[in-house]
């Protein structure tokens, strides 16, 4: 899968301008970096990952917390019925973001990824709670993911997750950045609802999932250290 195809599709329909386009292919070479260094750091391979030619936007609607940009997520897919997870990185992020934000936005979704692996091989995905608001969403986030220091053995990468990700990612520049360059010169946007981004699976196909044996014994060993990080924290 060319990770750029769908960027390149939408340059040719005139949809992203030359100059738009140059940019994030330019600028690319980061996220491939960014990649073999969390590969490098963690020792487990990068899920697919491809460019959204999009901005993807929560849906407005009167709560204010509802609203936010989404510079990446974590879909699992299905294809020809076989099971995978895609990383979706928007191309606004590889344009106007700084190499330590796309980093540590990149390592983030691989969290994700680390957990959503984690509980379809527990069975635990029947029902992924539902939230309503930003500030839920970033709550439940927080709480859910392997610790970084259990995953990546990268000091500088694991400073930029940390500074990146306080409580919920927040960068104000990249955001003007994306709403001045993207959002009001009206270039290609996907609105969602905060509520349609989580994942849902029936029992019968998380039982036709296969996982490699030494991946599920990897990912008990993060999950333990996570668990002894985080009573060294409470106590």
């Amino acid at each position: 899968m060319d990770p750029l195809i769908r960027l390149k599709e939408a340059h040719l329909k005139g949809l992203i301008p030359d100059k738009v386009y140059d940019l994030v292919v330019k600028r690319f070479p980061i996220v491939v970096e960014g990649i073999n260094r969390i590969e490098k750091a963690s020792g487990i391979r990068f899920p697919i990952a491809y460019v959204e030619p999009s901005i993807v936007v929560s849906a407005p609607s009167s709560n204010p917390y509802a609203f936010g940009i989404l510079f990446a997520r974590t879909i699992p897919v299905t294809f020809d019925e076989k099971f995978q997870v895609v990383i979706q990185i928007s191309a606004p992020l590889i344009a106007y973001g700084l190499k330590g934000t796309i980093h540590a936005i990149l390592a983030h979704e691989f969290l994700h990824f680390l957990d959503l692996i984690r509980k379809i091989s527990k069975m635990e995905l029947l029902s992924d709670e539902i939230t309503g608001n930003l500030f839920e969403s970033v709550y439940a986030d927080e709480t859910r993911l392997f610790e970084p220091r259990a995953v990546f053995d990268d000091r500088t990468l694991l400073h930029h997750i940390t500074k990146r990700f306080p409580a919920g990612f927040r960068d104000y520049k990249l955001e003007d950045k994306a709403m001045k360059f993207w959002i009001e010169k009206e270039l290609p946007r996907t609105n969602i609802s905060l509520d349609s981004n989580t994942v849902k699976l029936s029992a019968e196909s998380i039982s036709k999932i296969k996982i490699d044996p030494m991946f599920l014994k990897k990912l008990d060993e993060l999950e333990a250290k996570s668990s002894k990080i985080r009573k060294k924290k409470l106590y």
